[in-house]
């Protein structure tokens, strides 16, 4: 697929620079631009990683602000730049809370910025969390395709982690082909590993679904792991639970401790993104003195340039690149525009004329 996303909203076939329309995207029309369509956000998405590849996007360092009274909590700013057949210019603004977890509402909220790159003028705002979710779930499911193509398919998963993120996953996985016998399932919280094996249990193709009392079980009976916790820092640290080299999607990136990624295959989506921020390869840079266990990013993967053996895990650490957030969100601009139902804010910029 092209990785072509938004259209600018200006006229074409005219010189004239203008103000364009400015559109507000609510949660629910992001839910539906985007429901059902795994596999073609799962091909755009790889498709931005051969452009961010082939440095036709600009990705700077993301922003975070933390919080003194609130050390769980933070927001983060991605600035990104999206080049190819149809470029756009953004920005997503993202907040994770944890402690919003035990009043029953999500740990994230986001909006996401679409800005013209004629005129720089923002012509959409999004709901984000949605679009942030699934281009998470998108990568994730395109590293467990990749990552698993020289060993056997796995046929048993492993959620570490049953919030929105792990159930993002399960379903690109589902929705991209894949299906499984076994689905385990162990999280912190009793509740929310209740609430996953219920949702697991109701979605099509269901397979067994099994609970487990600790991470090392859930681990070790599992071909496919999926970390989607919000811990802070490393809390698995014994490499041989992982003996049976099963592929890691280790989105929420600091579950991992350098031991286990000293002995494993690393791929990450973002070199320099991904070893920053205390996350565990910059951990495991910060202890090993160098990036050597670094063996490549999931581009390489997609072209070639880097093999992912079968004799030892692989694990893909991806910070999250703003380019992603940018290519699913101008998909959906455009799904909503094409619909008709793009809602505009007539006179959101007052001043539209530099001399009145």
């Amino acid at each position: 697929m092209n990785a072509g996303h938004a259209q600018s909203p200006l006229a074409h076939g005219s010189s004239e620079i203008i103000v364009p329309p400015f559109a507000v995207i609510p949660g629910s029309q992001v839910q539906r631009a985007l429901d059902g369509r795994e596999k073609e956000i799962v091909e755009l998405v790889e498709a931005t990683y051969r452009l961010h590849g082939a440095g036709r996007t600009v990705n700077p360092p993301s922003s975070f602000l933390r919080f003194p009274d609130r050390p769980a909590s933070r927001m983060i700013a991605l600035p990104a730049s999206l080049g190819g057949e149809s470029p756009v210019d953004g920005m997503k603004w993202i907040s994770s809370f944890p402690e919003n977890v035990r009043s029953g509402i999500p740990r994230a909220s986001a909006v996401l910025i679409l800005n013209d790159p004629s005129t720089g003028y923002p012509f959409a705002c999004m709901e984000s969390s949605i679009i942030s979710a699934t281009r998470t779930a998108a990568s994730a499911a395109s590293a467990a395709d990749r990552l698993s193509r020289d060993r056997p398919r796995p046929t048993r998963i492993g959620f570490f982690g049953t919030g929105l993120i792990a159930r993002y996953v399960h379903t690109f996985l589902q929705g991209s082909g894949w299906s499984f016998d076994d689905i385990g399932v162990y999280d912190l919280s009793l509740d929310s590993a209740a609430g996953f094996r219920m949702y697991a249990e109701q979605s099509r193709n269901a397979a067994r679904v099994t609970v487990h009392q600790g991470p090392e079980e859930l681990i070790r009976t599992s071909d496919l792991v999926v970390f989607a916790t919000v811990a802070g820092e490393p809390h698995v640290s014994d490499p041989e639970w992982f003996d049976h080299n099963p592929v890691v999607l280790h989105v929420s990136l600091r579950d991992l401790a350098p031991q286990v990624l000293m002995a494993s295959t690393n791929i990450v989506d973002d070199i320099e993104h991904c070893l920053r921020a205390a996350t565990s390869p910059h951990l495991t840079e910060q202890l090993t003195g160098n990036r050597d266990f670094v063996h490549g990013t999931l581009n390489d993967v997609m072209a070639g340039r880097v093999d992912v053996p079968a004799d030892r895990p692989a694990v893909f650490s991806p910070f999250g690149l703003g380019v992603l957030d940018l290519a699913v969100g101008s998909y959906v601009y455009d799904q909503v525009a094409r619909s008709g139902e793009l809602q505009t804010v007539d006179g959101f910029f007052h001043e539209r004329r530099r001399y009145g």
